[in-house]
Parts: structure tokens; sequence; C-alpha cells
């Protein structure tokens, strides 16, 4: 059974006491309950460690990126063994932001995945089309590409510990939404794919989640189709009521 998964991605925003009042806000509201079988939230890496020791223990903690090295001379960057010891369990890779504005590539992304696998850490790993790409009909051999050369370097142990998040670039902070037909069929086609690498039933047991102006008035219909299984969330994860009106609504 596939994971329901809801994550939200605070990329650069909140101060460190800007995040705890969040998290005081999303503790109480866990507490009524959610229908998600997972939340998880990546703050700033200025934030990690006080998220971690405030929020409820039912909520995941994770980084929004890291280095792929152990390691080393690289100023300004934080690996996964600094992020691990903070207490954090997941790390985001691939986000497209991270794609466009510091041209990471996918034989870049395949190192990081390696470094937090290799951690015993959760990886989300991101993947998605420009508006170009889907304008010239490109989107499907543009995500083919993100995820075999991403991903398919792993054996199955190490891919079923990946969840993979579906992100129409065109989509993100847009507030513009891939139709919920559009989303199935994407997310189908990456299932399809992780069936012909590694066989029906990996490819049933891992989660893909849709990152795209996911709102809690499109959710619910979103998380209806039958490859969806859950959001990668940014503006509205910095909400409390919306972020948790999101994750009860499968």
């Amino acid at each position: 059974m596939r994971k329901k998964i809801v994550a939200g991605n605070w990329k650069m925003n909140l101060t460190v006491n800007e995040a705890e009042s969040l998290v005081k806000e999303l503790n109480q509201k866990v507490k009524e309950g959610v229908k998600a079988d997972q939340l998880i939230v990546f703050p700033s890496f200025t934030n990690i460690v006080s998220v971690v020791n405030s929020i409820d223990y039912s909520i995941n903690v994770g980084a929004q990126n890291c280095h792929e090295s152990k390691s080393g001379a690289y100023t300004g960057e934080v690996s996964v063994d600094m992020i691990q010891s903070t207490g954090a369990t997941v790390i985001l890779v691939g986000h497209s932001e991270r794609r466009a504005y510091f041209g990471e590539t996918n034989e870049l992304l395949a190192k990081k995945v390696d470094a937090v696998l290799a951690a015993d850490m959760q990886a989300v790993y991101c993947c998605g089309e420009t508006l170009p790409e889907r304008e010239a009909n490109n989107h499907f051999r543009v995500i083919e590409s993100q995820i075999s050369e991403g991903l398919f370097h792993l054996d199955e142990s190490g891919i079923s510990e990946v969840v993979i998040a579906y992100e129409p670039v065109w989509a993100i902070g847009t507030g513009v939404t891939a139709s919920s037909d559009q989303a199935q069929e994407v997310h189908a086609f990456i299932r399809s794919l992780i069936e012909k690498k590694y066989g029906n039933e990996i490819a049933e047991q891992i989660s893909i989640l849709y990152g795209g102006s996911c709102n809690p008035k499109n959710a619910e219909e979103l998380f209806r189709q039958k490859d969806v299984d859950g959001g990668l969330i940014g503006g509205a994860a910095l909400k409390a009521n919306d972020f948790i009106q999101i994750a009860n609504s499968y």
C-alpha cells in the first residue's frame, strides 16, 4: 500500500520565531488527527533544529537541499551528515528551483540521492517540465530523462526509499494548476517507467506526489486520481489551516 504523503516546502521563508509560531499551530491541528499517512515539513537550514525540537513527533522534518559530498572545502554548503545530526529525516532533492537557478543536473542529483540513501534518510526527488517543454509536447521525454538519469542507477532497495514529486514548473507559484487529468497522466507515466525498470510490485509501492499550486480547493480532486498519492505544497504550507486541510483531502 502506497503512503499518502503531504509535504510542505517552506522555501526561503520564515525567521526562527516565525517558524516556531507555525509549528505551534501545526502541533495543535495534528493532535486533532489527519488523514495523510505521513506529513513532512521542509524548513530552511537555519530553522531545522528549532523545528525538530518543537514539532509534533508525528511530523517528519526535512531539508530543502544537501551537498553530495560528506565534507570538504565547500563554503556555504551543508552535508547529509550535518543535516542528519539536526534530527531531520528527509531531504528534498532536485526541486525545479534548484535545477533552474543553481544549474543542478540529473547527474549531480543522482549523487545527492546516493548521499541521502547512504545515510538511511528518505529522499523526495523532484521532476517536471517547463512551459516551453510542455507546449512543444516534450514533457514526457524530459521527465523520463530526469527519472532515468537521476534514479535508475539505484537497486530495488534503494528506489524503494525514494518518494517522487512531479512538479510542472509552469504551475509552481503561478496559481495555475495542472488539471487532475494532466496530473494523473504524468503520474501514471512515471509509475510506468518505474514498472518497466523494477517491476509492478516496486512501482505500486512508490508514492508519487503532485507539486504545483496544490491548495485546499483543488487537493481533493487531485488526490482522487489513481496515481496521485499526495502533494508537495509550497505557499499553502506556510498556513497551518491550509496545510492541514490539504492533508485531510484524501
